[in-house]
């Protein structure tokens, strides 16, 4: 099959999840090369972002000046950018029979918002009801490391956002998240030692 585009009857929908600095960029992107040397049509993409309106949404809720954000203008937020995602480029993109790898989805929300920043796990759930109407990603890959050496490997190489500046304390918490969510899905989110090299990851 080298060389020819296979088409998949369903699209699927792979989310890549953990952390700041567990490389999950990194790997999506070579998740979707090798996917694309296989045959596939595939599309990597990313959030808060993906779209000319979910990007503008990213940029406000990245950007170091608004320290001052209230927590619920942030869930909200990530919400409408994953609105507009959906719409114009994951569903047109499974619905082509496409294979989607996005880097974060519905289940940083949950970490970062939930977990991380206290807010109600139901509203949460409800407000996710709306937006993605319980589209859930058919695999998850959650990459795990120990917060230090994630936020350690930001550093080095200048990378420096809103989420970025947020205390050990607080990462901790996004982290305990993720892994409680781990453990109540383990047919969908599979989980990986993210202090191993690239391409032993990628393997």
């Amino acid at each position: 099959m080298k060389g020819r585009k296979q088409k998949l009857k369903k699209g699927i929908f792979i989310s890549l999840e953990g952390i700041e600095g567990t490389g999950k960029s990194t790997q999506a992107r070579l998740l979707s090369e090798y996917l694309r040397k296989k045959g596939y049509d595939t599309v990597l993409t990313e959030e808060p972002g993906g779209t000319t309106i979910s990007r503008e949404i990213r940029r406000v809720l990245l950007s170091t000046k608004h320290d001052k954000m209230d927590y619920m203008a942030e869930l909200l937020l990530y919400d409408a950018a994953r609105i507009q995602h959906i719409k114009e480029k994951i569903a047109p993109a499974l619905n082509k029979g496409e294979i989607v790898i996005t880097d974060r989805f519905s289940d940083s929300t949950v970490a970062y918002q939930g977990y991380g920043r206290g807010i109600s796990l139901k509203l949460i759930d409800s407000l996710d009801r709306i937006a993605t109407g319980r589209m859930r990603p058919d695999l998850t890959i959650l990459l795990d490391l120990d917060v230090e050496i994630g936020l350690m490997r930001n550093k080095k190489i200048n990378k420096r956002d809103r989420l970025e500046l947020e205390d050990i304390k607080f990462h901790k918490k996004v982290r305990e998240g993720y892994l409680k969510l781990a453990a109540m899905e383990p047919g969908r989110i599979k989980l990986i030692k993210a202090p191993k090299g690239i391409n032993e990851i990628h393997r």
